[in-house]
């Protein structure tokens, strides 16, 4: 969606200007918050005539795991009051890519028809580092339906050796 992905911009680029010194931090609890303001339930109880700003910041706290620190405080009240609870999810996601832009790291989704062992990931995790070209964060998803092999998402690359997509591509060349 293009228009919470405008609104969320301006908050994602301001609040890793203010966190520079603690990204994993602001990471972190900035997650937090996405994940509560990623609630129907939430999100309609904050748009109701009958609850103020107040009630909402209590609501959200108290669903949180941790305690928010200041910054935390501070940004989840902006954010209340410019209802903007809507956008935290995008918000996260952009303030992620700024912050692995930063760092020189990116994230990676590992999806794998069968689990993968220690060993084996880190020979994968090696390999594709090699490939995109950059350091990776690598989570792993099992995925049944890929038959075999793995896809993996990095941004918006993604490198697909299952072997459904293989099928899939034998498929395209024996019917064209």
């Amino acid at each position: 969606m293009a228009e919470l992905a405008t609104i969320a911009r301006p908050y994602a680029e301001a609040l890793f200007e203010v966190s520079r010194g603690d990204l994993a931090g602001t990471q972190s609890w900035l997650d937090g918050l996405a994940g509560a303001a990623g609630s129907g339930e939430l999100l309609q109880f904050a748009a109701s005539p009958k609850v103020n700003a107040d009630q909402v910041f209590e609501l959200i706290s108290s669903v949180l795991k941790t305690a928010l620190p200041k910054p935390g405080v501070n940004f989840l009240r902006m954010v209340i009051d410019n209802e903007r609870l809507q956008a935290l999810p995008e918000v996260a996601r952009q303030f992620r890519q700024l912050a692995n832009g930063a760092s020189g790291t990116a994230d990676a989704l590992i999806e794998s028809a069968f689990p993968i062992g220690e060993g084996q990931l880190s020979a994968l995790v090696a390999t594709l580092e090699q490939r995109f070209g950059r350091k990776l964060r690598a989570t792993v998803q099992l995925a049944p339906e890929l038959i075999g092999g793995v896809r993996v998402a990095v941004g918006d690359e993604v490198l697909d050796t299952s072997v459904k997509a293989r099928l899939e591509q034998m498929k395209m060349a024996l019917t064209a």
